[in-house]
């Protein structure tokens, strides 16, 4: 039995090829967008949603996120700062990783899910590190997307940091997952962690998978210096043209970061079409510097943003991605609305190779739909200012309705289908119970066997 949803009158910003935006409305039958139509008008359904006043737009894309990074929240982590991003790692994100356990990665995915939704994200690329809880344990995190509602690509993050077998390990996990997922909304990918964690061998049999199931491979480059820098020791080339060498990059690969590149390097990622994640609060959180966005953008490189499992309210990373580039450039015609709403939507959409069916708003796409109704409106919105608003104005708290593969998920700001107090009552005891346990965890001071 076919089910129809329509969304009447509201300021639809379709982000479709000729990127129009204009009063009208939209008609879901089943999982799809089937009728688009200009101007006043009230399309009929069996559920039919009041848009005036409000913003419509495509359920934003997150093209790079670690669910479990949620656990970190508020965390009182007792341990000596870091004083740059490699003992971030050693003293934070791998005892983290280590501590992590099947259950873990089950509540922060349906909790990280959970925000997302609230704040428009439908769609999102996640890679999960535990060296403990690997075999199977995609299949916990896929459990907390579904109950959530959203969509997912996820990955287990393969590295030989410790051995080299747990990375082959986790290339296992991957290729496993990837083989059984079932459900439309959930994707599997291949992961890498980095180049200064892996050998030649991984990153090419990474690779080799990719191709052979023809599924998205993603992998952290260039964030802080000592990514760069261990290549240029190891191997004699920076670390694009490691990759390049290896032939890692391509159109299917999308790399997270590319903060410490040269000129060289952005020719190597604009001439394999390689996309590229980038994640502007994360790395002024971890002081690594400042991607050279409006370059890769310049050069016809393809970049999405993420959020590397921080900051979850896509408005923040959109409006923080906006800003850092004209402080950087001391420029600020650097960046305008478009581009980035483009780099939250349908950029983030191709560089997963879904653009085809996700992304926008248009007629025979999934229907994976936002309604935005500002809480505030000190000036007019309207077809003119609906890209302001959006880059500017709103934040999460902003969004009203979520629909996603046709089904509303979030009204009037609420989610339909779950209990948000009950889960957050199950997530506070088990992650009370986590930081306990990575209050014991040891630090890690060095990258073994590299």
């Amino acid at each position: 039995m076919n089910k129809t949803v329509s969304v009447n009158n509201g300021i639809i910003v379709t982000m479709n090829n000729k990127r129009e935006v204009f009063n009208g409305s939209i008609l879901i039958e089943n999982n799809r967008i089937v009728q688009v139509e200009k101007g006043v008008s009230r399309l009929k359904a069996d559920e039919e949603i009041d848009a005036s006043g409000s913003i419509v737009t495509p359920g934003f894309v997150c093209s790079h996120t670690h669910l479990y990074g949620i656990l970190l929240r508020g965390a009182p982590l007792k341990l000596k700062p870091p004083s740059d991003f490699t003992q971030n790692l050693q003293r934070i994100w791998w005892p983290m990783d280590e501590t992590m356990n099947e259950d873990d990665a089950y509540i922060s995915a349906l909790t990280a899910s959970l925000e997302l939704l609230r704040s428009g994200t439908t769609t999102f690329a996640d890679t999960f590190s535990g060296p403990n809880a690997i075999k199977g344990v995609l299949d916990m995190i896929e459990k907390g997307v579904l109950e959530a509602g959203i969509r997912g690509f996820i990955s287990f993050e393969a590295t030989q940091r410790r051995s080299n077998e747990e990375g082959f390990e986790g290339l296992k996990e991957n290729e496993r997952y990837i083989k059984k997922s079932k459900d439309e909304r959930m994707n599997g990918m291949v992961s890498i962690h980095a180049s200064f964690t892996v050998h030649d061998d991984l990153l090419k049999a990474g690779k080799e998978l990719s191709d052979k199931y023809s599924v998205p491979i993603t992998i952290h480059t260039s964030e802080g210096k000592w990514d760069l820098y261990h290549n240029l020791e190891r191997y004699g080339k920076r670390t694009f043209e490691r990759l390049y060498d290896l032939g890692i990059l391509g159109e299917r690969t999308l790399v997270a970061h590319a903060v410490q590149v040269n000129e060289d390097e952005l020719r190597l990622i604009a001439s394999t079409r390689t996309s590229v994640a980038h994640n502007a609060l994360s790395n002024m959180l971890n002081a690594v510097g400042i991607a050279p966005v409006p370059e890769m953008l310049s050069m016809g490189i393809n970049v999405s943003i993420g959020n590397d499992g921080y900051v979850f309210d896509t408005f923040e990373n959109i409006r923080a991605t906006y800003l850092i580039h004209k402080v950087n450039k001391l420029d600020p015609r650097v960046m305008s609305f478009q581009q980035v709403l483009e780099m939250s939507t349908i950029n983030a959409a191709k560089a997963l190779g879904i653009a085809d069916r996700l992304g926008s708003i248009e007629a025979g796409k999934l229907a994976d739909v936002v309604i935005i109704r500002p809480a505030v409106r000190p000036t007019p919105l309207n077809s003119g200012s609906a890209y302001g608003y959006l880059v500017n104005s709103v934040n999460g708290k902003d969004v009203d309705t979520v629909i996603v593969n046709g089904e509303v998920l979030l009204k009037g700001g609420k989610f339909v289908k779950i209990n948000i107090e009950e889960i957050n009552k199950k997530a506070e005891k088990m992650v009370a119970d986590y930081w306990r346990r990575l209050e014991n965890a040891s630090e890690k001071v060095e990258v073994l066997g590299l």
